[in-house]
C-alpha cells in the first residue's frame, strides 16, 4: 500500500469514529487491556500507561500477572485493544538461545503470560500495541530475531540506548520511514526525538512486518504489520512523552483507540446480526480423529469461528470431477452421502455448541441459543450422477445449495475450465435446475461457464447464487464473474458471494490481500448495488490472502468495512442478509416449510 493509500485509510478511519458513536449512536470508550509487570506479588504498571490510554479516549484495564489459559482467554475475549507494556528481560531459552553474560534480570512468568496475551489478542485480530518489551516480544513471537544485549552484540552502537534522566524527555533521535504508518502519524517528519531505556533490542524484524523507525546507530525502533494486521510497536518508551503533553506521542495513542474502537464496533454489529461464510471446504479434513471443536487441521473450526464473531458457514461436501462410468457415478453419490454424514458427526460431538440449520429459522434458534450453524451444500453436480432422484435425496440429508460442476465438464453442464462439452447446460442439467428449484434447493453458478451460467438464467425459476466467485473486471479469470453475469445475478435478485482465493482476487496472486477483496466486494455495491454481494470465503478450498487467512480473521472485513463507510444495515446484508433472501426466496417458491427444526 503507498503513502496516499494509507493515508486515505487512516482518514477514514477518523471520520467513522468521529465523536467516539458506534451505529447505534452509543458513546464508546473502547476497553484496552494494559500487560502487568509482576514485582513482590504484585501486578503493577506505570500509571503513564494508564493516562496516556484514557487521555486517548480509551477505558484501560490492568490485565494481572497468571498463566491460567482459560483466565486469560475470558479476559482478552472482552477487550477491543492491547497494550504491551515495557519491563525487564525476555528469557533467550523461550527461542532455545543460551544466556549471554551481559542478560540482565528476567521474570520467566511474565514471559510466558505475555506471550499467552500475545497469541489470544492476534488470533482475534485486535489491534494491539507494543512498547519496548512489547516490540521486542511481537517481533520474537512472530518469527524475528533479537539481541539480548546490543552492547556486546552490536558493535556499532554508537548512541546512548538507556538514559538515565527523566523517561518524559527525549535522549535521541529516530528516523521514519516516510511511507509507513507511523510516518504519517507523526505528521511525516524525517526523524523524531524519543526517549531511550532498554540493552536488548530487535535484530531482524519479523516477516510480515515492516521496519518504520531506526536509530542513527542501525539498531531498530519500531515496525507495524500494517495494512493487513493491526499490529504496531516501538522501542521507545511514548507513554511517559505522551502523559508530559508530547503530542506525536499521544498521536500514537489516538490511533491505538481509534483501532480499538472500530474493533468495538464490529463486534457489536456482530453480536446482532446473522453473518455467514458461504463455501467452506472443511469436510474434507472430517475422520475418525477431527474435533471441530478443536483447533486443528484447517482453517474452519468452532474456536476459530467464535475468534472472528462468524454465525455460521456453508460447510460443501465437494469431490473432484472424475470418470462418468456408471460405477464412477455410483460412487460419486455415496461420497457425497458420506459427507454428509460426517458433517452430522462432527455436529453430534458439539451440540453444545453448534447445530445443522436448513433454513433461516433454524439459524436464528441457533443463534439465540449462543450456537454457531452449519450448513450443507454441495460442491459438483457430479455428485448427482445421472440420477434426478438423488436430488430429492440431497434435500432430505439438509442439502441448501449445489454448484453445478467443478473443474471440468461433468453430465449436467461445461464447466468455467476445460474443454466445453455441451455449449451450456445438458439437457439433464436443464431438467437438474428445474428439480432443483422444485425441491427448494438454490442453483450455484459458481465454476460454470459463461453459457452455462446463462443458460441457467433463462431455466431458473427463482434467484440464484454464485457462492464462491469475484470480479473478472478487477482479476481477468475465467472462474470470475464478467460485469454483465453479475448485472445478470441481480436482475434476477440473486447474490454473488466474493470468494477469497488469490488467483480470483489479484492479477498478482503472492499481493492478494483482504484490501484487495474489499475493492471487489465494492465494485459489485457500486455496480448493481450492495443487495446483491455477499462473502463465500473457500477456506479449505484454497481461500486464503494476506490479512484474511482463517475464520477468525473474517472480523478484519468487518473492521474495514466501517473504515470504508458502510452503514450497520449495509454491512448485514453482506454478511449474511442477502444470501438468506435468496434462500428463503427459493425455498418459499418450493412451499418449503420454514419452521425451525430445532
Amino acid at each position: 500500500m503507498d503513502r496516499e493509500a494509507l493515508l486515505l485509510t487512516i482518514n477514514e478511519l477518523h471520520r467513522a469514529v468521529e465523536a467516539g458513536l458506534s451505529p447505534r449512536g452509543e458513546n464508546v470508550r473502547p476497553l484496552i487491556g494494559v500487560s502487568a509487570n509482576q514485582k513482590e506479588g504484585l501486578s503493577c504498571i506505570n500509571n503513564t500507561y494508564i493516562q496516556s490510554v484514557a487521555d486517548a479516549g480509551g477505558a484501560p484495564v490492568l490485565i494481572p500477572v497468571t498463566t491460567n489459559l482459560d483466565a486469560l482467554s475470558a479476559i482478552v475475549s472482552q477487550l477491543d485493544g492491547l497494550l504491551l507494556s515495557g519491563g525487564g528481560d525476555i528469557n533467550p531459552l523461550m527461542w532455545e538461545e543460551e544466556p549471554i553474560p551481559a542478560l540482565q534480570e528476567g521474570d520467566p512468568v511474565r514471559d510466558t503470560y505475555d506471550f499467552m496475551l500475545l497469541k489470544l489478542a492476534a488470533d482475534r485480530c485486535m489491534p494491539v500495541f507494543g512498547i519496548c518489551r512489547g516490540h521486542q516480544l511481537i517481533n520474537m513471537a512472530f518469527g524475528g530475531s533479537m539481541y539480548q544485549d546490543i552492547r556486546t552484540q552490536h558493535p556499532t552502537e554508537t548512541i546512548k540506548h538507556s538514559q538515565q534522566h527523566d523517561k518524559a524527555f527525549a535522549s535521541h533521535t529516530v528516523t521514519v520511514e516516510p511511507n509507513s504508518l507511523l510516518g504519517i502519524l507523526t505528521d511525516n517528519q524525517d526523524k523524531i526525538k524519543v526517549n531511550s531505556l532498554h540493552h536488548q533490542a530487535v535484530k531482524e524484524v519479523a516477516p510480515g512486518f515492516k521496519a518504520n523507525a531506526t536509530a542513527s546507530d542501525g539498531i531498530n525502533e519500531g515496525m507495524e504489520a500494517y495494512p493487513f494486521y493491526p499490529l504496531i510497536s516501538v522501542q521507545w518508551h511514548p507513554e511517559t512523552m505522551a502523559a508530559a503533553g508530547d503530542e506525536l506521542m499521544r498521536e500514537l495513542f489516538r490511533f491505538h483507540i481509534e483501532e480499538a474502537t472500530l474493533y468495538n464496533l464490529a463486534k457489536s454489529i456482530h453480536r446482532t446480526i446473522l453473518s455467514i461464510d458461504s463455501h467452506c471446504d472443511t469436510p474434507q479434513f472430517f475422520d475418525e480423529d477431527f474435533d471441530i471443536g478443536q483447533q486443528g487441521p484447517g482453517k474452519v473450526n468452532l474456536p476459530l469461528m467464535e475468534m472472528g464473531h462468524i454465525d455460521a458457514a456453508f460447510l460443501v461436501a465437494y469431490q473432484a470431477q472424475g470418470e462418468r462410468d456408471d460405477q464412477s457415478l455410483q460412487e460419486a453419490s455415496n461420497f457425497a452421502f458420506r459427507r454428509f454424514r460426517q458433517i452430522r458427526e462432527q455436529v453430534a460431538l458439539q451440540e453444545q455448541r453448534v447445530g445443522v440449520a436448513t433454513n433461516t429459522a433454524d439459524f436464528i434458534q441457533l443463534k439465540k441459543e449462543g450456537k454457531k450453524a452449519f450448513f450443507i451444500a454441495v460442491e459438483n453436480g457430479y455428485a448427482m450422477g445421472k440420477d434426478l432422484r438423488n436430488l430429492e435425496r440431497f434435500k432430505e440429508e439438509g442439502v441448501t445449495y449445489i454448484t453445478l460442476c467443478h473443474n471440468g465438464s461433468n453430465d449436467l453442464c461445461d464447466s468455467a475450465v476445460g474443454e466445453p462439452e455441451w455449449n451450456g447446460l445438458s439437457p439433464l442439467g436443464k431438467e437438474a435446475v428445474k428439480e432443483m428449484n422444485r425441491l427448494g434447493i438454490m442453483v450455484d453458478v459458481s465454476h460454470a461457464s459463461e453459457a452455462t451460467f446463462y443458460d441457467v438464467m433463462k431455466e431458473s425459476s427463482v434467484p440464484v447464487i454464485a457462492s464462491h466467485s469475484s470480479v473478472r473486471a478487477l482479476c481477468d479469470h475465467p472462474r470470475n464473474l464478467t460485469d454483465d453475469q453479475i448485472r445478470a445475478i441481480a436482475a434476477k435478485a440473486g447474490v454473488v458471494q466474493i470468494c477469497l482465493y488469490n488467483e480470483f482476487i489479484n492479477p498478482e496472486p503472492a499481493k492478494a490481500s483482504i484490501d484487495d477483496a474489499l475493492e471487489h466486494i465494492r465494485y459489485v455495491a457500486d455496480l448493481v448495488g450492495v443487495d446483491y454481494v455477499g462473502i463465500g470465503s473457500d477456506f479449505d478450498g484454497g481461500g486464503e490472502l494476506l490479512g484474511c487467512r482463517s475464520s477468525n480473521e473474517l472480523i478484519q472485513i468487518t473492521v474495514k468495512l466501517l473504515g470504508l463507510g458502510y452503514t450497520e444495515p449495509e454491512i448485514e446484508k453482506i454478511w449474511g442478509g442477502n444470501l438468506l433472501r435468496v434462500m428463503n426466496a427459493v425455498q418459499q417458491a418450493a412451499g418449503v416449510d420454514q419452521l425451525s427444526n430445532n
